[in-house]
């Protein structure tokens, strides 16, 4: 048995195995945009089924540096020839069909991918011509369907943008983006750190005399609330004490004035 993504694999080792098939594009601007957002996306089979042109100088434009897709990519004859081995296949259209297919939102769809891909099949995602899609024929190929959602009065969408929305979808469904490397100064404050800064508010509004210590009524819990409602990190925390202890200078321990 195959192993799993779980035991032996990276986590997204399933994007490999997801193929982008293309049917008879007619731009070859859009198989190189196509290109460039599968590389951006972590994704690398790419399936040509009858360009009207390629190669072309316009797809290796588009690509942007996304050369090795185009280098790799195969042209076939059929649609059959570019789905077989498949284990899964989405179509992906605009347009409602008289006939229904079971539909998939961009993210259903990810993780339906992601459940064949992980299984260790290969799956794919069929975008068809740019101008008429996918014949009703095409997709009886496909298992299910996936429609990104637009604005009802104008649901034109690019075909290279399409590419990029659904390959989003697939790299949100492998884990990613990576989270960020923490910055130091990004560490959220201690309790001990606040109760200090909070310590040290307290007797500055004191010495402002913006704080009557004989009837403080609820000015300091007021502030805390608005301090933890932000959140506060250690760089924030020395920034606003450095403030505090700022604001005293020039003045004369409970005085209200500048000396």
């Amino acid at each position: 048995m195959r192993p799993t993504e779980t035991e032996n694999e990276p986590a997204d080792s399933w994007l490999s195995r997801v193929r982008v098939v293309l049917v008879e594009t007619s731009h070859p601007g859009n198989i190189g945009a196509a290109a460039r957002a599968m590389m951006t996306m972590r994704l690398e089979q790419i399936c040509l089924v009858r360009p009207w042109t390629f190669p072309h100088p316009d797809a290796v434009a588009r690509a942007s540096g996304a050369t090795g897709v185009l280098e790799n990519a195969r042209v076939c004859e059929s649609l059959d020839e570019a789905l077989a081995g498949c284990s899964v296949v989405v179509g992906a259209s605009a347009r409602r069909r008289s006939i229904s297919w079971p539909e998939l939102t961009p993210r259903q769809c990810a993780g339906t991918l992601r459940e064949g891909a992980s299984a260790g099949g290969v799956v794919a995602l069929v975008f068809g011509r740019e101008k008429a899609g996918l014949s009703n024929q095409e997709l009886d190929r496909c298992r299910y369907l996936v429609r990104i959602p637009s604005n009802p009065q104008f649901g034109s969408l690019n075909l290279g943008c399409a590419v990029q929305v659904l390959c989003y979808e697939l790299l949100l469904a492998a884990g990613f983006p990576e989270p960020l490397v923490e910055d130091p100064d990004d560490r959220a404050a201690s309790s001990e750190e606040l109760e200090r800064m909070f310590a040290h508010l307290e007797q500055t509004l004191i010495a402002l005399r913006f704080l009557d210590p004989e009837n403080p009524r609820h000015l300091m819990r007021r502030l805390r609330r608005l301090y933890h409602r932000a959140g506060l990190t250690q760089a924030e925390v020395n920034i606003l004490r450095g403030i505090l202890t700022a604001s005293l200078v020039g003045r004369e321990p409970g005085s209200g004035g500048p000396t």
